[in-house]
């Protein structure tokens, strides 16, 4: 990356970069070693130059509140502001950043306009952006369905039914439908990820530590959330249960004919239908299509994921056969422990969110494994 491009970068930018920088350094040889080093002085360089900008609009900020300048008379509008717009303002990014902090949102709804449902004040718009762009871009957690009950979600299911019969006129009447019913109980926990960062890194504008925060965690917490819904189908029993619902297997390793009967394991409700394997499955699966010259998808048209928890095998389904219940809706919650760590200038940052996920839907999916059914 030139100099040019990294000297218009933003405080986000700059941390992103260095997070990729770190990465990169686990392969780097000695040539890309050095070329880093140089990356990291204009990052430090472009730093520094926000910092003072920084600096010198908080001295010309106190200049004027000392009397500087020339007052003009304020401005009359009578159009009170919606709480979306509020959301957009710099003084609200401010007190949202202090209530993170601290965890006292006086500030925040003092600064509202219209009454807020719930226990929790809105978070900027920004942030909400950002949000919804980490459930975005995770290729599994995109694609499960998400419910937003307070406490424990119950979803119903079908563990067996009888089907029906023809009655001629004159016999017997049919027998009566057996019906089986299932309830899964999707019970929430915390999922959460913790940093610690010095009290410098936490020196900047508000809206800078938010962007960092919820870019530097939440992508952790999604992505365990993706994980878990992935363990979740693995740990599902073959056969359902009143409690459960069954995931069944084909044993063997995986290759077009195992995929191939995984799908037909799938119920017609299973429409978006992907395969979820390790990088290396995945690339075997190719690399045997291509030395077989095989004139068709391996995959047979499933939208491919890579997920690395899959160790062995992959699994084949429809995702919103997996039910996410956020009973605090999507946001991560914050905790700032400024005295554990005092004495080193440190702060601790836990992020958490509320989440349970449980596979909910018969015949969505089916897992091919090489280890031999239980």
């Amino acid at each position: 990356m030139t100099k040019d491009e990294i000297m218009v970068f933003g405080f986000e930018e700059i941390e992103k970069r260095r997070s990729e920088i770190v990465k990169e350094l686990e392969t780097a040889d000695a040539e890309t070693i050095e070329a880093i080093n140089a990356e990291l002085d204009v990052l430090e360089e472009r730093k520094n130059a926000l910092e003072l900008e920084v600096e010198e609009k908080r001295k010309a900020a106190e200049a004027v509140a000392l009397g500087a300048g020339k007052k003009i008379e304020e401005r009359k509008d009578d159009k009170k502001m919606t709480n979306l717009e509020v959301r957009n303002t710099p003084e609200y990014v401010a007190a949202y950043a202090k209530y993170i902090k601290t965890g006292k949102d006086a500030e925040c709804r003092a600064l509202l306009t219209e009454a807020v449902d719930g226990g929790y004040v809105p978070v900027p718009e920004f942030v909400e952006e950002a949000i919804m762009t980490a459930w975005e871009n995770d290729e599994i957690f995109s694609r499960v369905s998400k419910t937003f009950i307070p406490g424990n979600d119950k979803v119903g299911f079908e563990v067996s039914a009888t089907g029906a019969s023809i009655h001629v006129e004159g016999d017997d009447e049919p027998d009566e439908e057996t019906l089986v019913l299932g309830i899964v109980d999707v019970v929430p926990d915390y999922i959460k990820k913790w940093i610690t960062c010095s009290d410098k890194a936490l020196a900047v504008g508000p809206r800078a530590l938010l962007a960092y925060l919820y870019d530097e965690i939440e992508y952790q917490i999604i992505k365990l959330a993706a994980d878990t819904a992935v363990a979740k189908i693995l740990a599902a029993p073959t056969t359902s249960t009143t409690s459960a619902v069954g995931v069944p297997r084909v044993s063997g390793s995986v290759d077009p004919a195992t995929i191939l009967q995984a799908i037909g394991l799938l119920g017609g409700n299973a429409r978006n239908r992907v395969f979820i394997a390790s990088g290396t499955t995945i690339a075997a699966v190719r690399g045997a299509a291509l030395l077989a010259n095989y004139a068709f998808d391996p995959f047979f048209g499933l939208t491919v994921i890579q997920n690395d928890t899959v160790t062995d095998g992959a699994i084949v389904g429809d995702l919103a056969g997996i039910r996410a219940n956020l009973p605090e809706g999507g946001a991560v919650r914050f905790i700032f422990d400024e005295l554990s760590l005092a004495e080193k200038d440190l702060v601790k940052i836990v992020g958490k969110m509320l989440a349970g996920i449980e596979v909910v839907g018969p015949k969505m999916f089916a897992v091919i494994s090489s280890e031999s059914e239980s």
